[in-house]
């Protein structure tokens, strides 16, 4: 006869995603992320690349660490707060799939001789802020914050593929695979029930991500 064992789920407690999450900032800021897909810069760097557009490309790839540092931030703030367990869930799945976007990033960085933002636990400090405030907010508003922000790192992703040097094909691999990954977020988010932003709350988002873009493209 055979005995079917089941293993329930253990429920955590506020101390636990505290600490949890804690862990979670430690290890997004002074880390080393390991991404749980393949890098999908595949071509070899074009060797007529000059210093100075390597330079150029390393600053982009800098603003988009950047962005990632916001994004574990606001997806673990988010799903700290989110009171339906199913959007909890998708919240850290998501997270977990931007730290592919996160180690990426930083591999690219290295590769082209640059540096991160030394701004990264202000970044980071400032999402996590932005998405509890979100999350207390309710799910649905929750949900249209993620989504509003994933329709403005999509046109900011599109920006920078249109910045970049020409020559540099693995940074646009990099950009263009986290542009899916994006894109794909927003519409799960607004499946799972997003409310529709006031005009005033996306013009805010707007503004404080320029502020952002504008300071990690030099710090």
């Amino acid at each position: 006869m055979v005995k079917t064992v089941m293993i329930s789920k253990r429920n955590y407690s506020a101390t636990d995603h505290f600490l949890m999450g804690a862990s979670r900032a430690l290890e997004t800021l002074f880390g080393c992320p390991h991404p749980g897909r393949e890098y999908p810069g595949i071509s070899r760097d074009n060797t007529n690349m000059s210093e100075n557009e390597k330079r150029q490309s390393a600053r982009y790839m800098r603003v988009n660490h950047v962005g990632e540092i916001c994004a574990q931030a606001l997806y673990q703030s988010q799903a700290l707060t989110a009171r339906d367990p199913s959007i909890r869930e998708n919240m850290q799945d998501a997270a977990d799939e931007e730290i592919d976007h996160l180690a990426w990033c930083e591999q690219r960085i290295e590769e082209l001789g640059g540096r991160k933002s030394i701004l990264n636990p202000l970044w980071y400090t400032g999402s996590f802020t932005i998405g509890v405030i979100a999350g207390v907010a309710g799910d649905k508003w929750n949900l249209g914050f993620v989504a509003e922000t994933e329709n403005q790192v999509v046109k900011h992703l599109d920006s920078h593929l249109g910045k970049l040097p020409t020559s540099d094909l693995r940074s646009r691999e990099v950009i263009q695979k986290m542009k899916e990954d994006e894109s794909r977020h927003e519409q799960q988010a607004k499946q799972a029930g997003a409310a529709e932003l006031p005009a005033p709350a996306k013009a805010l988002m707007k503004c404080a991500s320029a502020i952002m873009t504008r300071t990690a493209h030099w710090v």
